[in-house]
């Protein structure tokens, strides 16, 4: 078969399933390295990537989405096997600037024009929250799958959508990309974006300016309104009240309400049961906080969007020791500050200095760890026993091991290198030093240790 054909097919296949932004951060270079035939109709496909992570994200979460596609395609069975190997890029249409980056090169479409900015502008919308910009994965993929159907049905989908969640997680995004796709389709919709202490701060200057009528016409004339942190119109009597009928005016006309909470509508305090009831009667989704390679994602899309070659092993640096979408954003900018003072690229030395300036990244965990709990983590995540790590035995996986757990009790645990030689099996200090100081050197080169130890990290502090 053509394999280059293809691949691109699935290529195509997947840009269907896939939002823009997962598709160009994973898939960019992949290819089919090889075909090995079973029999006359099952066959095993190996699939190349870029490197450890790519790889290990592209089998653990698209698998299934490639397999049909190749199913299909070939019409025969495909088992698939993901290799680590370079040198064939099959989306193109790139500069040779922008070849080396991750991503593929984002023509400019006529959303971008200075008339629909205006447009966002006047809705008090941001440009860069649209489904483009949102990084997908199991944390908020039911959210985004609603999302997107109220963008393409609103007023039909889900009315409500209630989308609560922590901070940073990506609620403020979602809602107003909804917003966007729908202007794209009917720019002339009004569409109203507020917090609910916009909401009550209006209400109460219209009452006091005797402008209550032009507060109802505004609002109620929306045929789009999204508010953030509804929580807070809870205990307000007259804000309650007045979007109780906000509510209800855009609904009967077909309108579409979108709300962001940090709760459950059955855990906000003091609202209304008749605001409680509309509010459950739409679809409510928790957003998750993002995993690892969420994070990762959301880190290779904001620098794309601010024109910086952010490396991969430099974000998944960064996104195994931060966890909140805002610190992400805000050490990429002192990344890119570090970057533009010293005319130096961006390093995994430059981050892991500046990880260590920061005062929040030295307390990543988010909850007490003992020094048990980290040996049966790292023993988990390699298939081993405790036993092996605390014992004598010195294969090259289980001393691996060994010394990532060394690192982790006196990176995470601030244990004394003794104290670290004792629960390791009574090693001496100078043993619990050099392996150490090994994986803190490797961490900067070895992409897979890298990944393995952000992993460890998930597991032991979520």
């Amino acid at each position: 078969m053509d394999e280059l054909k293809v691949w691109k097919t699935v290529l195509e296949n997947l840009k269907l399933n896939l939002s823009t932004a997962n598709f160009s951060t994973w898939f960019p270079q992949t290819f089919i390295n090889a075909v090995k035939a079973v029999d006359q109709k099952r066959q095993i496909v190996e699939i190349a990537c870029p490197n450890a992570f790519a790889r290990n994200t592209v089998e653990n979460r698209y698998y299934s989405l490639i397999k049909d596609a190749l199913d299909q395609i070939t019409e025969k069975k495909c088992d698939l096997v993901f290799i680590v190997k370079g040198g064939k890029k099959i989306i193109s249409n790139q500069s040779d600037d922008d070849q080396d980056g991750l991503f593929e090169k984002t023509k400019v479409p006529p959303a971008k024009s200075d008339s629909f900015q205006q447009i966002l502008k006047r809705a008090g919308l941001r440009a860069d929250f649209n489904f483009d910009n949102f990084a997908v994965s199991s944390t908020n993929q039911m959210a985004h799958a609603a999302a997107m159907a109220v963008s393409k049905s609103a007023g039909q989908a889900y009315n409500p959508l209630f989308l609560y969640g922590g901070v940073g997680v990506g609620k403020t995004h979602l809602m107003q990309a909804v917003a966007q796709e729908i202007l794209l389709k009917t720019p002339q919709i009004k569409v109203i974006y507020c917090t609910s202490e916009d909401f009550t701060n209006e209400i109460v200057n219209a009452i006091r300016s005797k402008a209550t009528d032009q507060f109802k016409n505004k609002y109620r004339s929306a045929r789009l309104l999204l508010v953030d942190d509804i929580q807070f119109i809870a205990g307000k009597d007259r804000a309650q009240e007045e979007f109780f009928h906000t509510f209800n005016s855009i609904s009967r006309v077909g309108g579409q309400v979108i709300l962001t909470s940090d709760r459950r509508p059955d855990e906000i305090d003091k609202l209304e049961d008749r605001l409680r009831s509309r509010f459950e009667g739409g679809l409510a989704i928790d957003i998750q906080s993002p995993d690892f390679e969420l994070r990762t994602a959301i880190l290779l899309i904001k620098a794309q969007q601010k024109k910086i070659k952010l490396p991969m092993d430099v974000a998944q640096l960064v996104a195994g020791n931060i966890t909140s979408t805002r610190k992400l954003e805000g050490m990429l900018f002192r990344l890119i500050a570090e970057m533009k003072t010293t005319g130096q690229p961006i390093t995994p030395e430059m981050a892991s200095a500046i990880l260590g300036q920061n005062s929040e990244t030295n307390n990543v965990p988010r909850r007490v760890v003992r020094p048990k709990e980290v040996l049966s983590a790292v023993a988990n995540h390699y298939d081993l026993k405790i036993a092996d790590l605390t014992g004598p035995r010195r294969p090259k996986t289980i001393a691996e091991a060994r010394q990532i757990s060394m690192y982790l009790l006196k990176s995470d645990l601030n244990l004394p290198y003794v104290e670290i030689g004792r629960f390791l099996g009574n090693r001496d200090h100078t043993t619990i030093m050099y392996g150490v100081g090994k994986i803190t050197h490797n961490l900067s080169t070895s992409e897979e240790l890298r990944v393995d130890i952000a992993g460890i990290k998930q597991k032991l502090y979520g």
